[in-house]
């Protein structure tokens, strides 16, 4: 039987501010990216996303990024590895402090945003975030987009890696995202699709915007959960890929 994970990043709601579906979408997903108070979310906000997560037995996992709330960590910075192995300790250490409190451990680390793309192309980005994460806890698990550097880092430095693909998001023929910019960069069509999702997980390929087959690796599926139409998104992925035989679980069930 294939498995495979389904996540979501949630938990980016800060003080009066709400942003997302966050309990409805943790219905659906095995694990959770909680945003860390950088780009999204607060301090209250991590704690409650953590015990309503717990309760669900829904895996959580980090998800730092730059200290952009105004930009939601979606606009490039100009750092270097030292600052961004110190951005992630201190993110990751902020949630960690939530889950020990609540009686559960982080099983992975997501970059959010800007960073997530950066160290998708940029070696020493990709590095200096591996070697964070190994440096805090090194059984916890990578997670980037597939066939990027950063797996490449993670895989590197000693780290268990997972490789995210997207349900909603065009890939170019080398394996990376159609920049949102560009039309077509994402997929309405929910029907489309969940078909590419489950030939991402059974055939490990995925068409290209010019129509050329690529190869790529389905460990985790992200799936968006910030209004009522991709909450219902999440649940028809879900039960299409239960339908294929295709098993939902956490990553940590089968990375090893």
């Amino acid at each position: 039987m294939f498995q495979v994970d389904l996540n979501s990043d949630i938990g980016e709601s800060f003080g009066d501010y709400k942003l997302g579906l966050d309990e409805e979408v943790l219905q659906h997903i095995s694990s959770a990216n909680i945003a860390c108070g950088w780009h999204a979310g607060d301090p209250v906000v991590m704690e409650k996303i953590v015990e309503v997560a717990a309760k669900k037995g829904v895996a959580i996992g980090a998800h730092p990024g730059f200290l952009d709330l105004m930009g939601f960590g979606r606009r490039e910075m100009v750092i270097t590895g030292e600052e961004a192995k110190a951005y992630m300790k201190y993110q990751i250490g902020a949630l960690w402090a939530f889950a020990k409190s609540k009686g559960v451990r982080i099983q992975h680390v997501k970059p959010h945003g800007a960073l997530y793309n950066m160290a998708a192309k940029n070696e020493m980005l990709a590095r200096a975030i591996a070697e964070a994460i190994y440096e805090v806890d090194a059984d916890m698990i990578l997670v980037g987009l597939a066939n990027s550097q950063l797996m490449k880092a993670g895989t590197a430095t000693g780290l268990k890696v997972a490789n995210e693909v997207f349900a909603d998001r065009a890939y170019n023929p080398d394996g990376t995202l159609v920049s949102r910019k560009q039309e077509g960069a994402v997929i309405h069509d929910t029907q489309q699709a969940i078909a590419r999702v489950i030939r991402m997980v059974k055939e490990g390929k995925v068409k290209a915007v010019n129509g050329e087959d690529v190869a790529i690796q389905a460990d985790t599926i992200c799936v968006h959960g910030d209004n009522p139409k991709a909450v219902a998104f999440v649940n028809e992925i879900r039960k299409a890929l239960e339908a294929e035989n295709v098993q939902v679980v956490s990553m940590a069930s089968f990375i090893k």
